[in-house]
């Protein structure tokens, strides 16, 4: 694809408004860790949520959006929509109990939940392990959907393309190195509102290629009967549920996601009980209520205002390139080709594609550094040093972080293999990071159980049984077992073991005050501390916040699709959900969500 100089113009001009950015926030994140890695625990819910959901709007995510809606149609997106019920216990149970909390990431929970040298190995191990390797990983296949764009739109090759993406990066790290986590959300801000709307413009442009919505519909009607001719599977590209019972969803497959998948595996972006960047977010937020309402909102936006032109442009590239071998390369196909996509406006989609990247690479690059730095060199190497020497530490590792993901992007191959490894990892490891919260008997030990059986077991699984995790029926049985074997033995390992000391658990309760029901024995000794009994009312929350979030997410859909009196009921349950959760929470008074 040729650019011209006003495209040029336009990508330049977007580069130069994220270094300016990075250089106007530099002061202000540099003078210690805490301004560097969490802005000064002082950003409002609406910067921190966008900035979480710009975070996860990566390069690679309209095209895996692509890929399932092609492979299964729209309810395709089951996959990652039923991660909204994790979402959603972050949001009422655990964003307040991490803003507490006080830390600086969630790996250094560990040794205000925990004690002695178990708490520090914890937290030693798992800074290492996810501030590197699965950082790195992640990182990888970011980059790697990022050279294939390239590679597709300018039609140059694999290393070519890298060393554009190690160029993007390079100035993605001088952002963050210099303005620390204020240039991320600063930047992530400006830039979701680029991608956003640019792939807004994308799918009127291609639902006008195809001839409107009502040609697309009839076209879809063609493509469904001749797939029941060619397959004998029924069911509907445009249908929102998943015909169950089907090749791509069998019955014990779409349990997994509903009952099991979304509360008992640990994955990036949807840890059980909160983690990671979106734990991060958390810790920035001025206070309680601006980190409820940031995680919050974030769920609104990621799975309720997002996916719509991904999905549409996705159907629309279905039947304009019914021929096309690799069915996610037909969302960047309708952006060069002329038929479509205005030429005028390729430079700035150019520039939304970078956003889409840099934002979520801008993260990565702060949150691993906040692991390596805060958890383990801080903690183990170096104690007593100035905040001056953290902070330059910090921007050190961040380029160090920056050259290990180009590596590892050079050997890979797979962003899918890549996907499947975290899941088979992280199977089975929810119910402890959920629990921990919640029941004082879990211990260290706990979490190293847990963690060291998913790894063993499920890689055993895959290796030795051969269970394929891209094979629907077989991912099932590959959770289940992995997430029984999991439980069974942490939780024997939790009664082998002494539990942890009381003025741990004190201090804890003390300091983040969960819900006093399985911290009984903990509780009649902290008789300075009003105990808590929120967990009926937090599940009402969670309860009312999902079905805002699917009812909004189904009720745009149908809208969009021409069943108007459908969506307008649907959002209209959507609206009557959002007001009992704001009655619960007025009604128990937005100061005790503040403190």
């Amino acid at each position: 694809m040729q650019l011209k100089l006003i495209d040029w113009m336009a990508i330049a001009a977007y580069f130069l408004f994220n270094i300016l950015i990075g250089l106007y926030y530099r002061k202000r994140a540099t003078g210690s860790t805490e301004d560097f890695f969490v802005s000064g625990r002082n950003v409002s819910w609406w910067l921190a949520g966008t900035s979480m959901v710009a975070t996860t709007f990566a390069a690679d995510t309209p095209l895996a959006v692509t890929g399932f809606v092609a492979a299964n149609g729209i309810a395709g997106n089951w996959i990652w929509w039923s991660l909204l019920m994790s979402g959603m216990l972050t949001v009422f149970f655990y964003a307040r109990l991490w803003r507490r909390a006080g830390v600086l990431t969630d790996v250094e929970f560990a040794e205000i939940r925990y004690s002695g040298k178990p708490a520090a190995f914890l937290r030693g191990f798992r800074s290492l392990y996810l501030g590197l390797p699965i950082n790195c990983i992640i990182m990888g296949w970011v980059n790697l959907a990022m050279v294939k764009i390239l590679i597709m739109i300018f039609g140059i090759t694999k290393t070519q393309a890298l060393i554009v993406v190690f160029g993007i990066m390079l100035i993605t790290a001088m952002i963050s190195t210099l303005s620390g986590l204020w240039g991320v959300l600063v930047t992530d801000l400006f830039q979701f509102v680029l991608k956003m709307g640019m792939v807004i413009v994308l799918a009127v442009f291609a639902v006008k290629a195809v001839g409107g919505m009502g040609a697309l519909k009839m076209k879809l009607l063609t493509l469904d009967a001749a797939k029941t001719a060619a397959t004998g599977e029924h069911g509907s590209i445009l249908s929102f549920v998943p015909d169950l019972g089907s090749p791509w969803m069998p019955m014990i497959t779409f349990f997994v996601y509903i009952a099991v998948n979304w509360w008992a595996t640990w994955y990036p972006g949807a840890e059980p009980g909160g983690g990671g960047y979106i734990a991060q977010r958390i810790f920035c937020a001025k206070d309680e209520k601006n980190s409820l309402l940031a995680t919050l909102w974030f769920n609104i936006a990621h799975y309720a205002v997002r996916p719509w032109p991904w999905i549409l442009t996705a159907l629309c590239s279905l039947v304009l390139y019914p021929t096309l071998a690799d069915k996610e390369s037909g969302f960047i196909k309708t952006i060069v080709d002329p038929a479509v996509f205005p030429i005028a406006l390729r430079g700035v989609m150019i520039a939304a594609f970078a956003a889409a990247y840099m934002s979520t690479i801008g993260t990565q690059l702060n949150w691993g550094a906040s692991y390596l730095v805060n958890d383990f060199y801080k903690r183990f190497l170096i104690k007593t040093r100035s905040e001056k020497h953290y902070v330059r530490i910090s921007q050190i590792t961040t380029v160090l972080i920056m050259v290990a993901s180009c590596i590892v992007t050079y050997y890979q191959d797979s962003i899918s293999n890549a996907w499947r490894f975290l899941i088979a990892i992280g199977a089975g490891t929810g119910s402890v990071f959920i629990l921990r919260w919640f029941w004082w008997r879990i211990n260290a030990w706990s979490e190293v159980a847990a963690m060291a059986t998913s790894f063993v077991v499920s890689i055993f699984l895959q290796s030795f049984y051969h269970i394929d995790s891209a094979q629907p029926r077989e991912f099932a049985w590959l959770v289940l077992i992995t997430v029984a074997a999991s439980t069974v033995v942490w939780l024997t390992v939790t009664f082998l073991t002494a539990p942890e000391n009381d003025a741990t658990l004190l201090s804890f309760y003390r300091r983040v005050r969960p819900s006093a029901a399985l911290w009984a024995p903990i509780a009649r000794q902290a008789k300075d501390v009003i105990p808590t009994h929120d967990a009926a009312f937090n599940l009402l929350d969670w309860f009312s916040g999902c079905v805002l979030v699917y009812m909004t997410l189904f009720g745009v859909g149908k809208i969009i699709f021409g069943s108007t009196l459908i969506g307008v009921v649907f959002l209209v349950v959507a609206a009557l959900s959002a007001t009992v959760i704001y009655w619960d929470l007025n009604r128990r008074g937005w100061k005790t969500v503040m403190e």
